[in-house]
């Protein structure tokens, strides 16, 4: 079986506000349990107007608080904006209070702007990002067991051993996750330029661990699926809007969706060029169209688990397109033979 999983940005959408966008989050991962979602993670952003998970530790603790059964976590954090003693807290105390089910996707981005990045940080003055291996591997250390005379711990966290995965778009994160022997996450819903190229990278050069004896690549996508292909494509000119808006440096709230006539009206040859290229990995349409183009992705990467982003406007038209997916999930699943992880 081929696991599914949710990446949620918690979005807020046009018309509305971030109270409901976060009422909506726990709604569809109350759903996503229901429909046999293995996780529901969460993704750090800060100061964009269209997104409200920038305190990702608070939101999952927030879903997994809300729910039962299904694994909650980060996609990811931004270790460069945190100290690792913290997040070894934070998501420590997350592991003890939801046991087994809590999961922790490291970035090594800002998530964020070089202003917004100094407000958080207060200062620039630490390595940031170059520093990132070496804060990973502080931060597994702080949810190991202790050391005999180890002077700093994480209470609670130390012997929690939460699940660390590492996030990436390039082949930096493939090659880290591969040295360490950890899961990795492909950020391919937003940039799958270097997909194919880092998944080679992380898989030949993996080195086992005990907990990850061979190596897990986790794939992103966006999926919009819907009861035709024309209610799927016209749901899916919302997604295109906000990457239309990504190529102009325009933020703001999720968009309505328009009718896709409209859309080729609004950007140049070159805009769509760059949107249809940022969202290469994507199925949008109904059941069987969507089925099709992620058996293509599948068969051309080899994920061992895909995990969806799904930004639509109407809560109850992304509450459908996740539960249309989990329906053929079990035909995609037969079709590749894959075994679920723990």
């Amino acid at each position: 079986m081929i696991p599914l999983s949710i990446l949620d940005l918690a979005p807020i959408v046009e018309g509305s506000d971030a109270a409901e966008s976060l009422r909506n989050a726990l709604d569809l991962a109350r759903h996503a349990e229901a429909w046999g979602y293995l996780r529901y993670w969460l993704a750090e952003h800060h100061n964009m107007d269209g997104v409200a998970c920038s305190a990702t530790a608070v939101l999952v603790g927030h879903v997994a608080g809300g729910t039962k059964t299904i694994r909650v976590g980060s996609g990811g954090v931004m270790l460069p904006n945190h100290s690792p003693l913290v997040v070894a807290e934070q998501f420590g105390t997350l592991a003890t209070l939801y046991p087994g089910r809590i999961d922790l996707g490291l970035g090594r981005a800002p998530g964020t702007d070089q202003m917004t990045a100094r407000a958080l940080r207060q200062h620039l003055a630490t390595q940031g990002e170059d520093a990132f291996p070496q804060d990973v591997m502080e931060l597994q250390a702080y949810l190991a067991a202790p050391l005999p005379g180890q002077a700093v711990r994480a209470i609670p966290g130390m012997g929690t051993e939460v699940p660390i995965w590492i996030l990436g778009s390039s082949l930096y994160g493939a090659q880290l996750a591969a040295y360490l022997g950890l899961p990795y996450a492909f950020a391919s819903h937003f940039a799958p330029d270097m997909l194919l190229q880092a998944l080679d990278v992380y898989r030949s050069t993996y080195r086992p661990s005990e907990r990850w004896p061979q190596p897990h690549a986790m794939v992103g996508v966006n999926v919009v699926c819907a009861d035709t292909d024309a209610e799927a494509a016209r749901l899916f000119t919302s997604i295109q809007q906000r990457f239309l808006g990504m190529q102009r440096g325009v933020r703001g709230a999720l968009q309505r969706p328009i009718d896709p006539a409209e859309l080729e009206a609004m950007w140049t040859p070159r805009e769509k060029v760059g949107v249809q290229r940022m969202l290469a990995a994507s199925a949008c349409g109904g059941p069987d169209a969507v089925r099709e183009q992620l058996n293509a992705i599948l068969d051309s990467t080899r994920a061992d688990e895909l995990i969806v982003a799904g930004a639509v406007h109407d809560h109850h038209a992304r509450l459908r397109s996740y539960e249309l997916l989990a329906s053929i999930a079990p035909g995609l699943s037969a079709r590749r033979g894959r075994t679920m992880p723990a």
